[in-house]
């Protein structure tokens, strides 16, 4: 019986991870991040394709964005300052929303 809920708690878990993993694009939208920055377009920030493209292959990429978005910052696509994000958006929403935006091409 016990072997039974093991499976259950692990299926469960693999399943939220992967569902967190893909929710990059609603979190992006529910946090009203697509006012400032598209996906393929500038607007008043740079678009999710350049940012993912001038991080290509920085090891460092994932944790400098989570690092920026919810500080803020300026000075990295020109003089424009990013504002800091809500505490009311988690850490790990953070995390999810970069992620997605890192794999945009």
């Amino acid at each position: 019986m016990k072997i039974h809920y093991l499976a259950a708690a692990a299926a469960l878990s693999f399943s939220t991870a992967v569902y967190a993993a893909g929710d990059g694009a609603a979190l992006f939208e529910q946090n009203n991040c697509g006012a400032c920055h598209g996906v393929a377009n500038k607007s008043v920030g740079p678009s999710l394709k350049d940012i993912a493209a001038k991080y290509k292959g920085d090891k460092g990429a994932q944790a400098k964005l989570e690092a920026k978005v919810r500080s803020g910052g300026a000075g990295t696509f020109g003089t424009m300052p990013m504002p800091a994000t809500s505490k009311a958006v988690s850490d790990a929403e953070i995390k999810t929303m970069v992620t997605w935006m890192l794999a945009q091409k």
